[in-house]
């Protein structure tokens, strides 16, 4: 019967070699990796698909400010979305010289829909954040009932009921009138009314009452005239822009051109350079050694723990077998041999 497996002593196999010689490619590997994080922990994505990130907003841990951390997430197709307690949105646009970004929800009514009112969800936000609906927002709700629902021509409502004005859902409104990009969407037996809400909370019970909603937001077109806006689909989000001197001092490419971020541990500010991360800016020689902190984004700390981990590993085998180990020189046999 034939074995899958034969024995064949070795005994003439002759070459000098010290079993402590095989940790050298291992230790050159982990200062490689060492030096490949170091050089990554300062790095920051500037894009998601064809979105710019800019400050405050980051992609990556460590990136822009702590005040939007974990906030955006992009996909590996690239698709950028925001992340709030009502579930995650696309992101459309962002412009910074504005501080506002637009979001889009499907499950919002759209002009296909038409009359077929789909369940949706109300949107919402994080009010610990830096995050704010806009009051260019518009908030439309279809086929609301009328016994639970204030539903009444603003102007003439208000001038009667001046105290409860902002409880009325304008079924005056233009925009219910003037559906942007379907105009006749609705049939004669839909409702529709215009209310803005003034806290999230209002959304969600207006749509205890209300089969759906809608947004829709006014976007400038720059045009110097009385009409500088037309009404468009989507939700705008505005956003601060925490401006500090370290930042702009940071980013200056005079100094470096840094990125602007900040220690994920402490959240205290960072300048995130191509050789590592300084408390100032990227060409000041005298930040403390240039306090390099490859640990300022998550995962890199854990890259650099298991790197030194087993670096230390390593040594620490490599002085044991250098003290028992003897040195095969010469003659390999099956006792001493690795493999």
């Amino acid at each position: 019967m034939a074995f899958l497996f034969s024995y064949r002593p070795i005994s003439e196999n002759v070459y000098c070699s010290h079993p402590s010689s095989l940790f050298i490619p291992l230790f050159l590997l982990l200062l490689h990796l060492l030096n490949l994080t170091a050089t990554h922990s300062a790095l920051c994505r500037t894009s998601c698909g064809e979105i710019s990130i800019n400050y405050p907003f980051g992609i990556d841990e460590g990136c822009g400010s702590p005040y939007y951390r974990h906030l955006l997430v992009c996909s590996y197709s690239g698709k950028l979305e925001l992340r709030t307690p009502s579930g995650n949105y696309p992101v459309r646009k962002i412009s910074y010289s504005d501080s506002h970004m637009l979001l889009s929800d499907p499950l919002m009514w759209n002009c296909q829909d038409g009359d077929k009112f789909r369940p949706t969800r109300p949107f919402s936000l994080d009010t610990s954040t830096h995050l704010s609906l806009s009051p260019k927002n518009d908030y439309l709700f279809f086929n609301c009932s009328e016994e639970h629902v204030i539903i009444q021509p603003k102007p003439m409502f208000c001038e009667q009921f001046p105290d409860r004005c902002d409880s009325s859902c304008d079924s005056a409104s233009y925009l219910c009138r003037h559906l942007p990009e379907c105009a006749s969407a609705l049939n004669f037996g839909a409702s529709c009314c215009s209310y803005y809400p003034r806290a999230i909370e209002s959304v969600r019970l207006m749509l205890r009452h209300c089969s759906t909603y809608t947004s829709v937001y006014w976007r400038s077109i720059g045009t110097p005239s009385a009409y500088d806006q037309v009404p468009e689909y989507g939700i705008r989000v505005d956003f601060d822009i925490p401006v500090t001197t370290r930042c702009l001092q940071c980013q200056d490419t005079s100094k470096g051109g840094g990125t602007c971020g900040f220690n994920t541990q402490t959240l205290s500010f960072l300048c995130l350079c191509g050789y590592g991360n300084v408390t100032t800016y990227c060409k000041d020689h005298n930040a403390s050694g240039h306090n390099i902190r490859i640990g300022a984004i998550a995962g890199t700390l854990s890259a650099v723990s298991v790197g030194v981990i087993g670096t230390g590993a390593g040594l620490w085998y490599l002085r044991k077998v250098r003290a028992k180990a003897p040195v095969t020189c010469g003659v390999q046999s099956n006792q001493n041999r690795l493999f």
